[in-house]
């Protein structure tokens, strides 16, 4: 078994059990591409087993901290049986279900989606790729499921050196598929759609801004970033008259339509706009518009800590806006799913573009990723998604 050997002093954090090492961290050693390594302190002491990746800046991405822990296909069958038995325990108001989420399950880099009777997987690092045919093997066996289609095409695979993977490992057939969230039916098609096909870490928020147009009698909802039109269709629900679907994909808005339709919503209450939402915001700005709630959902501006500063006037511009826009004991919700962005940043933001916009809320909740997005206590990093929501003063 190959070593990695890190410098004097950088093996705190793997002590800690953070899963990652660093290129810089690392004082001698190398491997093939997802190779298991073992990985040793300066003094030669045990500290992990990992998958090596020689073009990526985490060098190193840790399997298992035990020494006795043996890196092979019965490894990857435990680490996936106990996943499933965590989502099993959960109360999730749907059959779209995240399954398998990276570092969070043990399994740095795989990431796995069910929709109905479908798998879609994100094999995202050099180690999940290189136990790829494993991996699948067990997630077929234990889900008992037939199709599994891939989709790693997210841009970590350029920066570990992988070129893009998509189509079918299992299976066949049509990729366009529908499932249940809480008592609506929503439409995706998992081999062109947004991640793996749509954004399941944001089903309970959906349900919160539902009760939330309802208790607080919203009428007009404005859905900002709006993808396939979640919010939208939960706006409708919440008894929202007028839902107006802001975004700058048509084929998104198109399908945006075809949900209100989908849950028998009348489609006069709904209307989409093919735009920037920057541009949309000002110009309802000039036209004296204002909405009783609206949503900013918007892509990741910050994936990483070094894009903070500008996502942060970005984030700050469209929040400041929106206060503007929202009537006094209007509902903003409001999110971030950038890595980069911590929960107490992106709370400051917020807090900017109040006093930019020269108004105050109240912070009524404070929202993440629905559950089966967990994240450890180990891996703070876990903590990508954000969010926060405000009823204007």
């Amino acid at each position: 078994m190959k070593s990695i050997t890190l410098r004097a002093g950088k093996e705190r954090s793997l002590q800690r059990r953070h899963p990652w090492v660093f290129e810089g961290s690392i004082a001698k050693g190398g491997a093939d591409t997802g190779e298991t390594v073992r990985v040793v302190a300066a003094d030669g002491s045990f500290l992990g087993w990992g998958a090596f990746s020689p073009k990526s800046q985490i060098r190193v991405r840790i399997w298992s901290f035990d020494e006795g822990q043996r890196i092979d296909a019965a490894f990857f069958g435990q680490r996936i049986a106990a996943a499933l038995a965590l989502r099993a325990r959960l109360p999730i108001a749907s059959d779209g279900v995240r399954l398998i989420h990276g570092e969070a399950d043990g399994l740095p880099g795989l990431i796995v989606d069910r929709y109905a009777d479908t798998l879609v997987a994100q094999f995202g690092t050099a180690g999940v790729e290189r136990w790829k045919k494993d991996i699948v093997a067990a997630l077929l066996a234990q889900t008992g499921l037939a199709r599994l289609y891939e989709r790693s095409d997210a841009s970590v695979r350029g920066l570990e050196g992988l070129p893009e993977s998509t189509g079918w490992l299992a299976g066949s057939g049509a990729t366009e598929l529908t499932i249940r969230e809480h008592a609506w039916r929503l439409s995706m098609d998992v081999a062109e759609g947004h991640k793996t096909g749509y954004y399941l870490d944001q089903r309970d928020n959906r349900k919160r801004f539902a009760d939330a147009v309802r208790h607080y009698g919203c009428r007009t909802v404005l859905n900002c970033f709006s993808y396939t039109g979640g919010f939208s269709v939960a706006a409708l629900a919440g008894g929202a008259e007028e839902v107006i679907s802001v975004d700058s994909s048509a084929p998104a808005l198109a399908r945006a339509d075809a949900h209100v339709q989908l849950n028998g919503f009348d489609a006069s209450r709904h209307r989409t706009l093919d735009a920037d939402v920057n541009a949309t915001l000002r110009q309802f700005l000039k036209e004296g518009r204002q909405f009783d709630a609206i949503v900013l959902d918007p892509p990741k501006f910050a994936p990483t800590a070094a894009h903070a500063e500008r996502a942060a006037r970005a984030y700050k511009d469209i929040n400041r806006l929106g206060l503007m826009l929202l009537k006094p004991g209007g509902l903003l919700f409001t999110f971030s799913c950038s890595g980069g962005i911590s929960p107490d940043l992106f709370h400051k933001i917020v807090a900017g573009a109040g006093l930019d916009a020269g108004v105050d809320g109240a912070i009524v909740e404070r929202v993440g990723a629905t559950p089966d997005h967990p994240q450890t206590i180990c891996f703070p990093e876990g903590e990508y998604l954000k969010g926060l929501l405000i009823v204007k003063s």
